[in-house]
């Protein structure tokens, strides 16, 4: 059951220290790439791969079929084994194109546990003229039993797999190539939106431009909250919400916000103004799947409200209302089919059973928030948590960092991003924040993408439309090479979120936080040429 969450969640995302070298390969050389040396890592398999003739590997927790590569040009491939410790082994592959390398570097990401490589992410990549590498981050499978009695692991996990991967990359393009990439870019969401805060934090030099989608930045604290969440729904089983109430729910939230914005079109423009009471949905009489009994609605504020601890204070934030339904709403993430069959409790006792009690027994029902968010922090905070406001190296070197977060986000809690770039401002000042950071809220979008809103602006690398108004990609390789930082991204929504190129159902524009679209009062609402970015709330 939880191979088939964790797949639906892939489907979701991808919507989503080494030196110089030792010896060489003759530039143009892919198969004198296996003789290549490396310190600490091990070139596994060198070799040229024709248009349209490779086939990955087999694996449960990755979609993509043979033939979704057929119309891969022809490129080199490498397999490489970095073992920074004697408890590593952190797999990656680096592909360059043949012909027509348009000299970048792009970084793929990983989401959830990691535990493959991005080979979708990788395809997109070469199809569009760069090099690219993915790794694994140091093991293998969708969930975290690796992870126990392996604190090298967590570390590889948590920050050192992705640098190992992008260090190698450029030693081996440059062994391929005869020079270095122009630029590197580094673009994820979910998991891979905390790898790439983690690379502008700890390693500024890795990548000029990155995109960090929806990031799992404050991990300790967010599968708290994944943990409060489910122990509100489940501990009474009374206070258990099916997903037969969720409809009800949803449209019960738009009534009381929707027009709030001035535009009644299903979307929420900024959650944080809706005053949503639970307790209007309360049964008056039969419990029936159009109100909540006295239980669900205590349930139902405790997961908007987030979890505190027992003396009442914030921990992290609570889920915001307008996200409930949808393939990739509560029901994924949140409630389930029925009670902890959702991608919260799985990535939740995973985490707290395998990183922070180290028990593959762990009785999630002994969860105590205080305890949980006092050994999460002790134990896995430094690796995990890419929370550091101070990016003032990575600003130095002229690094451009470009934030989003759907509005609708029932994995991970949009305030969290907003309270990121609250600290880097806090931190580095508005102006100089200004000058490399903007976050674009999506309102409407659900886990790095679907949702009811606007979701598709080329987050998954796969858009050829190279327009920095329409493309997050080309908004931030324009930053990085003429300076000019986008000042809004049109988002498109499709029929089908995950088929861009059909014709759009509507068009919005993504507005610099805390700036948001607000309708002119003419014209077709669902085109974004009848929206302006207007200053909105803090």
């Amino acid at each position: 059951m939880y191979r088939q969450l964790f797949s639906s969640f892939w489907v979701v995302l991808l919507i989503s220290g080494v030196s110089a070298l030792a010896s060489p390969a003759a530039p143009g050389s892919c198969d004198n790439l296996a003789q290549l040396a490396l310190p600490r890592t091990k070139i596994a398999l060198a070799q040229p791969v024709s248009a349209g003739r490779f086939t990955p590997p087999p694996s449960p927790d990755m979609p993509g079929t043979p033939s979704s590569y057929k119309d891969l040009p022809a490129f080199c491939r490498v397999v490489a084994d970095a073992g920074p410790t004697p408890d590593s082994d952190i797999k990656m592959e680096v592909w360059m194109p043949a012909v027509g390398w348009n000299g970048k570097f792009q970084g793929q990401g990983n989401g959830g546990f990691a535990g493959v490589i991005n080979y979708p992410g990788m395809a997109a990549a070469v199809k569009r003229g760069y090099a690219t590498a993915g790794t694994d981050t140091g093991h293998s499978g969708g969930d975290a039993t690796w992870a126990l009695g392996h604190p090298e692991k967590v570390i590889d996990f948590g920050y050192r797999g992705v640098h190992e991967m992008t260090v190698t990359a450029k030693a081996i393009i440059d062994a391929f190539y005869g020079h270095n990439p122009r630029h590197s870019y580094f673009a994820a969401c979910s998991d891979g939106g905390r790898e790439a805060l983690m690379e502008a934090q700890r390693f500024p030099e890795d990548y000029e431009g990155i995109i960090a989608g929806a990031p799992a930045n404050y991990w300790t604290h967010l599968l708290v909250g994944g943990m409060w969440t489910e122990e509100a729904t489940s501990v009474d089983p009374a206070s258990y919400i099916p997903a037969a109430k969720l409809p009800a729910l949803s449209a019960a939230v738009l009534t009381a916000c929707d027009a709030q914005d001035g535009l009644a079109d299903g979307i929420l423009n900024d959650p944080r103004q809706c005053h949503f009471d639970p307790e209007g949905m309360l049964c008056q009489g039969a419990d029936s799947n159009n109100c909540l009994t006295a239980p669900q609605v205590a349930a139902l504020k405790k997961i908007y409200a987030g979890p505190h601890d027992s003396a009442g204070h914030q921990i992290f934030s609570g889920y915001m209302p307008g996200g409930e339904e949808g393939s990739g709403g509560w029901t994924l993430w949140i409630t389930g089919t029925e009670p902890r069959h959702n991608l919260l409790f799985f990535f939740g006792t995973q985490y707290f059973s395998r990183m922070v009690y180290g028990k593959a027994d762990w009785d999630y029902k002994t969860f105590n928030v205080d305890e949980a968010v006092k050994l999460a922090d002790e134990k896995t905070a430094v690796a995990l948590n890419s929370i550091d406001p101070n990016l003032k190296p990575f600003r130095s070197r002229g690094g451009k960092l470009i934030m989003y977060h759907g509005w609708s986000d029932a994995a991970i809690p949009a305030p969290n991003s907003i309270d990121y770039y609250a600290s880097v401002v806090k931190t580095m000042g508005q102006r100089r924040t200004d000058s490399f950071l903007r976050l674009f809220m999506v309102p409407g979008m659900q886990h790095c993408g679907g949702g009811p809103g606007p979701n598709y602006f080329g987050q998954d690398g796969d858009d050829k439309d190279d327009d920095p108004e329409h493309n997050v990609y080309a908004a931030i390789e324009r930053w990085v090479v003429t300076g000019v930082a986008p000042s809004r991204i049109i988002a498109t929504k499709y029929a089908n979120d995950f088929k861009p190129g059909e014709a759009p159902k509507m068009t919005r524009p993504l507005c610099p936080y805390p700036q948001i679209a607000k309708y002119k009062g003419t014209g077709d609402k669902n085109d974004a040429a009848n929206f302006v970015c207007a200053p909105g709330n803090n």
